[in-house]
């Protein structure tokens, strides 16, 4: 058979294919091999069409998978072929808007070396441009206002591009061509110097300088970026730190710094492979470090008190390099906002909210759409885990298991804690950016925009909803109150089992090892020492870690004294209270300790808890690690960094017992052995070592007794990277086959995925 001369083939690529230059690469490569037509943006995703002989076409297809631009996914191309229309050339025409919305929207992308080397030219007429961008990188999620990806659809349409930028635009061999962003100091945003009470005082480069004048002597900086405000200081001033954590109210958790070069942060910490490629990868997170016992630089003690990590990042955006470059020595970096609320997008924002935090604020004009905080991520296993999803991640789509019956969009509305909230599309989950904790007004306001700027976004309007049996989370009330027509609760726990499975795209059946704090249990008692055998379409509950009173309930969770106590006394009775040499006891006044005596004797305000989060705290505070904590995690953290570097051998037993069909693991023998080697004074740390070895054992032996070969292990103690790496070891030395989060976070940001994943396949519990 003979093949014609000319053929037309029609393409619709999907993926993360908008805003990361495809369009323009397309154009290029067409010209290149004599192909015409023409190519679009579509709200499905971009679409081509394409004319040349068959064998030409067929290497115009491959050469487009294997020639992308570097930050560019194509997770699906669909072709037609079609009979040629005879085109003349080959064009990029206008945007079309019709049809469903299932685009892949690109997160924000850090500054290309190409920009960064003009910025620095004094030559170039961006030298020292705050907001420098191309194709390659720039604000792309923080300022779509809708799809498809145009500058009429972003914050910058308010800025005319001047004739050179457009020339650059218009042109098909310049880097700019079609950068939606493209801006330069004649046409573009512009920073501004504003005091306290937001009056502007200088603007441009003066600007700049005079917020680096303030940094220098020691003042606090709100400096608005891509996806709002952070609050800068002096890393090195401890002073400065110090103030900053009493005005913001973040007295203890570790805070972020943003470091001038990789050179700096190696003189600093100690830096892999793999964490010297995140750095200085376009996502640019902040990374959990190692710090070096002799560093070259001054790091205040107060950034990270008591800690041996250090989360740091390198300039992600042109005002931070510029911010970098001028002040020469590291930043602290942390989010622009008071403790549980969500970070400021805008000026009006910043000076309401924070009022006597910020001396000074360095802004600009261009509006930030959604709030966008910084990702965290850290090396696990050789592998990356991402403890908070946001800038650089957020809103990559998740691909999820297809289902036999078709059903429209659904929205979960995740947990309370580290909220995210997701909507499916197809078959993927659009999860949001971090948004952080629904304590109060402000954090609920965030929330209930980004779903509102979500359904606009994807345009989607679901009348299914997935949320948390919890009652008192502000998720499930938001969803309760909203007229969906149907809502589907998921038991906390199988929503992070399902996260991971999901995640990891798990064969099943699996056992799914879920430990946290506490979650709300189907049984209305506190769960989160949790075993799940996950089959298709439903989950049995086949064992937990065995449960203990929580004096005080919400107080406990606050303060391991309490997880302690109640521990103490299911296994002394009220005779706990007559042993004053337990750090637990003595931590409490003789009053207090009547209280709880009588609170415990009565079952009066003491839930019963499962919750292995708690059972770390108990052990914190047997170890007088941490008696009250500050941030949530905080004990456990603390626990995990007295254990001595090596192996430490040995294990506290937690023998596994039946009852009425459950198993259930046992921290008694433990709890009494560890008892035993702190009266031996043997240290806290290699005691902290064997109760790792003892409870990573643990997840095995249950493996062993349910019979399954694949593990999932999900739920915020995971977080905890020795606990990981032990149960991993173990895992695979019993021939299972161990799998754990890394794109999405273990902890209740993964959450919402695991609602959706849920809701679509009507899942139950059993």
């Amino acid at each position: 058979m003979t093949l014609p001369a000319k053929a037309r083939i029609k393409l619709t690529v999907r993926g993360a294919v908008q805003g990361v230059g495809f369009r323009p690469f397309v154009s290029r490569l067409a010209s290149e091999m004599k192909v015409v037509g023409w190519v679009n943006n579509t709200p499905q995703g971009v679409l081509i069409e394409a004319e040349a002989s068959p064998s030409t076409l067929d290497s115009f297809m491959r050469r487009l998978r294997e020639d992308r631009p570097a930050s560019s996914q194509i997770r699906s191309m669909q072709s037609t072929w079609l009979n040629p229309r005879g085109c003349r050339k080959f064009e990029i025409r206008p945007s079309s808007h019709h049809g469903p919305c299932i685009a892949e929207i690109i997160p924000d992308l850090a500054t290309c070396p190409d920009c960064i080397s003009e910025m620095m030219d004094p030559a170039n007429r961006r030298y020292r441009y705050p907001f420098i961008n191309c194709t390659h990188c720039g604000p792309r999620f923080s300022i779509i206002k809708s799809l498809p990806y145009d500058r009429a659809n972003t914050s910058m349409e308010k800025f005319k591009m001047c004739a050179t930028c457009q020339a650059e635009y218009d042109n098909p061999l310049d880097r700019r061509y079609h950068a939606q962003p493209n801006a330069c100091p004649e046409c573009g945003p512009m920073l501004s110097w504003m005091d306290a009470r937001g009056r502007v005082l200088k603007q441009g480069g003066d600007a700049l300088h005079s917020a680096v004048k303030a940094l220098k002597r020691g003042r606090i900086v709100a400096v608005k970026g891509v996806g709002g405000y952070h609050l800068m200081a002096d890393a090195s001033n401890n002073q400065a730190v110090l103030t900053i954590r009493e005005r913001k109210q973040r007295r203890d958790k570790p805070m972020g710094l943003l470091f001038p070069s990789l050179s700096f942060i190696k003189g600093t910490c100690a830096v892999s492979g793999m964490e010297e490629r995140w750095l200085l990868s376009i996502e640019s997170p902040l990374v959990l470090l190692e710090k070096l016992p002799f560093p070259s630089c001054t790091i205040a003690e107060s950034v990270a008190p008591g800690s041996p990590w250090l989360g740091v990042m390198l300039p992600s955006n042109p005002l931070h390099h510029l911010l970098m470059l001028d002040f020469g020595i590291p930043l602290v970096a942390t989010s622009g906002n008071l403790c549980s609320e969500p970070i400021c997008l805008n000026e009006q924002e910043a000076m309401e909210r924070l009022e006597g935090i910020a001396d000074g604020f360095l802004s600009h004009d261009r509006p930030v759409v959604r709030p966008v905080d910084d990702s965290i991520v850290m090396e696990v296993l050789g592998r990356q885990m991402v403890s908070r999803r946001a800038r650089g991640f957020a809103p990559i789509p998740v691909p999820m298991p297809p289902v036999a019956t078709v059903v429209g969009p659904i929205l979960a509305v995740g947990g309370h804690q580290k909220n995210t909230i997701a909507i499916s599309v197809g078959d993927e989950a659009i999860l949001s950016q971090h948004l952080g904790d629904l304590e109060t007004g402000a954090a609920n306001q965030a929330f209930v925009q980004t779903i509102l700027d979500f359904q606009n976004l994807y345009q989607a309007r679901p009348e299914i909803a997935a949320v948390d049996p919890h009652p008192d989370y502000h998720s499930t009330q938001y969803a309760q109150k909203s007229g969906f027509k149907r809502l589907i609760g998921v038991q906390h726990h199988v929503a992070h089992a399902l996260a991971c499975i999901t995640e990891n795209q798990v064969s099943l059946p699996a056992l799914a090892v879920v430990w946290d704090g506490t979650g709300l249990g189907a049984d209305d008692t506190l769960w989160g020492g949790e075993f799940f055998v996950i089959n298709s379409g439903r989950a049995s509950r086949v064992g937990h870690l065995r449960t203990f009173m929580l004096p005080g309930g919400s107080a406990a969770v606050r303060e391991p004294r309490r997880a302690a106590i109640g521990i103490l006394y299911e296994i002394f009775g009220s005779e706990v209270f007559k042993q004053p040499g337990l750090f637990p006891v003595t931590a409490f006044s003789p009053r207090e300790r009547d209280v709880l005596e009588a609170m415990l004797d009565r079952r009066l305000n003491c839930p019963t808890s499962s919750g292995m989060g708690r059972l770390f705290d108990a052990v914190a505070s047997l170890l007088n690690v941490r008696q009250k904590t500050t941030y949530e995690g905080q004990a456990a953290m603390e626990l995990e960094t007295i254990i001595p570097r090596g192996e430490v051998s040995g294990k506290y037993p937690v023998p596994v017992v039946s009852q009425r069909g459950m198993f259930v693991a046992d921290w008694q023998p433990m709890v009494e052995s560890l008892l035993v080697d702190h009266q031996r004074d043997v240290s806290p740390g290699l005691i902290s070592g064997k109760f790792h070895n003892g409870i990573a054992s643990l997840i095995a032996d249950m493996a062993d007794l349910v019979g399954l070969n694949r593990v999932a292990l999900s739920g915020g103690c995971f977080q905890n990277r020795h606990l990981v790496e032990k149960s991993v070891q173990i895992l695979l030395a019993r021939g299972h086959e161990p799998f754990w989060h890394q794109h999405i976070p273990t902890n209740d940001g993964g959450i919402s995925l695991g609602q959706l994943a849920a809701a679509r396949q009507s899942f139950n519990l059993e």
